[in-house]
């Protein structure tokens, strides 16, 4: 589980402990704390490190992706605050995102490159099944979820222009936030089937009243929702089946790789031993 603003914590595990992580591809938001959940195994990883120390455009997505992965992750559930694009989005509702736009502009977007070239699909961003359990554990909570909804990343800090508001909205995005890319991107190159559970706290700043998006308000909404998530992520664990089933996602790069295996990139597949180390040991 990764935790956004507000959710900088995941509650109550049995046997919790704190771990660093290192990563090949740099410094991860901060160590991962893991236990289990209704007797789950859950890996936890604040987003925005200890404090909110680090903006959307500095956190090192590839570590944070990267040392899950080395923790034994086999999916990843991302829950953040976001703002609404829709009418009946509200402050205090979830949004199970089932599509995202892309428009952050200057963060490493790949875990390959020359050397090892790779493309994934990204048709459907989120996990249909993964992403279901979700919604059904937040309704379980208590939430009101909205099943659906297309998620607009843009690159931040500053929160939008009214005309970008309103572009967002012709372009079919119901929220708005600034994580979920290239998170939702690494996580299928990870092969890990990748849920977002999207917090409302705001309206964005299409609304003919004008208000603006104000961060004590997103902070205090965040904070509400908070107990919230942690009690859905109870819902979702006593719900997950005893033997997780195979997913299409698990194998992604079986079919991505567009390199020659005699041509691979020492470096780059000593760095990516633990998101493709499957296909290096492969025969």
């Amino acid at each position: 589980m990764i935790g956004g603003s507000g959710l900088y914590a995941p509650g109550s595990l049995d046997d919790a402990q704190s771990i660093s992580v290192q990563s090949a591809f740099g410094t991860p938001s901060g160590p991962v704390t893991t236990g289990t959940l209704e007797g789950v195994r859950f890996t936890f990883l604040a987003r925005h490190g200890e404090g909110h120390r680090l903006p959307p455009g500095a956190i090192n997505y590839r570590a944070n992706v990267d040392v899950l992965k080395r923790c034994g992750v086999t999916d990843l559930v991302a829950l953040s605050a976001i703002g609404s694009l829709r009418e009946n989005m509200a402050p205090g509702e979830f949004v199970a995102v089932d599509q995202l736009i892309d428009r952050t502009v200057q963060r490493e977007r790949s875990f390959f490159g020359e050397g090892m070239v790779a493309h994934v699909s990204l048709a459907d961003p989120t996990c249909p099944q993964l992403s279901a359990h979700l919604a059904s554990a937040a309704e379980g909570a208590g939430a009101s979820v909205h099943r659906g909804g297309c998620y607009v990343a843009i690159e931040g800090p500053q929160f939008s222009t009214r005309a970008e508001s309103h572009m967002y909205r012709q372009w079919g995005a119901d929220v708005i936030g600034m994580t979920a890319m290239p998170e939702a991107r690494l996580a299928r190159e990870a092969e890990l089937p990748y849920a977002l559970l999207g917090m409302v706290t705001d309206y964005d700043c299409w609304r003919d009243s004008g208000e603006a998006v104000d961060v004590a308000q997103v902070m205090q909404v965040a904070r509400q929702n908070a107990e919230t998530a942690r009690a859905t992520l109870r819902h979702l664990a006593r719900a997950l089946p005893p033997i997780r089933p195979a997913n299409p996602i698990d194998t992604v790069l079986d079919h991505a790789i567009m390199t020659a295996r005699s041509h691979w990139d020492g470096k780059m597949a000593a760095q990516l031993d633990a998101i493709a180390g499957r296909l290096f040991h492969a025969s």
